[in-house]
């Protein structure tokens, strides 16, 4: 059993960064689907029991930077995660948009790091330990997952306490990471740096790119038939973690296509069991390998 979510939590007091007074109201245009994010929260998951090390993992959900699949790739893998012990929280980020931002490239990445910062900072109070913070993204939600575990250093949040904002390890669902022509997700890279983005620009936001020693070890799992997001995406990160000897680990299904969430119904496999293994063979979480 595990407990119930907790009431949204603000991520920002008072001012929201980035932000300007817009129209923009929040919608649910599917179930399980949010889009016109223009208030950023954090909805915490708490095991009732948790493991010895107080475990925790962010999760950010995708959906092309145009909304947010908070269920499949929200809600439900941070009560997964209760059920193992650790603590889950799911960010409800903000979605690029001019008209409610100053610079609308910044906004979802500002609520990454001040989601990090903010569950570091109240580590104490849900009984997590401060060093033993992963995060994991889906699709969109993947970029803004490796966005942040490549450029933590890169500060667009105020951080007077000068809070780690390292993600100990990452977990990257089918992610998209270039924003290149060749592996792009067109409507992710348009959403974000809008579609006349220079090649400098586009290089900026192509984390396989950003990747260097200091970049969190890192898990991924995506689809070789995946039409949406390219199956190279995971594949170009994956080689320039190894090329940086930063500990990873990737697994590719031969089928299973795009946002099968925890479950690809095309195997017997279960990915998220083998995220478990992965966490516990690299001392973030107690417990055998195989339990």
């Amino acid at each position: 059993m595990v407990t119930k979510a907790q009431k949204e939590i603000p991520l920002y007091e008072g001012n929201v960064v980035n932000s300007k007074p817009c129209n923009l109201k929040e919608q649910n245009p599917a179930p399980g689907r949010i889009a016109g994010v223009i208030t950023p929260t954090l909805t915490a998951f708490l095991p009732e029991k948790s493991d010895s090390f107080k475990t925790a993992v962010l999760i950010f959900p995708g959906g092309g930077y145009a909304r947010l699949a908070m269920d499949h790739e929200g809600y439900d893998v941070a009560r997964e995660f209760n059920k193992h012990g650790v603590a889950a929280f799911v960010v409800k980020y903000r979605l690029p948009n001019d008209s409610c931002m100053v610079t609308k490239e910044n906004g979802p990445l500002q609520d990454a790091e001040q989601a990090i910062k903010l569950v570091r900072d109240k580590a104490a109070e849900w009984n997590i330990n401060p060093n033993k913070v992963g995060i994991m993204g889906f699709s969109a939600g993947g970029h803004l997952a490796s966005s942040l575990g490549t450029k933590f250093g890169q500060l667009l949040i105020e951080n007077k306490s000068n809070t780690n904002l390292r993600p100990d390890f990452m977990v990257l669902g089918y992610p998209v990471i270039s924003f290149s022509d060749s592996l792009a997700h067109k409507g992710s890279r348009e959403n974000l740096v809008g579609k006349n983005a220079n090649a400098e620009k586009i290089n900026a936001f192509s984390n396989e790119l950003q990747v260097t020693s200091q970049t969190s070890p890192t898990f991924l799992v995506h689809a070789a038939d995946d039409r949406t997001v390219n199956v190279q995406n995971s594949i170009v990160f994956y080689q320039n973690l190894l090329l940086n000897k930063v500990p990873a680990e990737m697994h590719l299904y031969q089928r299973g296509g795009h946002g099968f969430g925890m479950n690809n119904s095309t195997t017997a496999d279960k990915w998220f069991v083998q995220v478990i293994h992965w966490i516990k063979s690299n001392k973030w979480m107690k417990g055998d390998i195989g339990n």
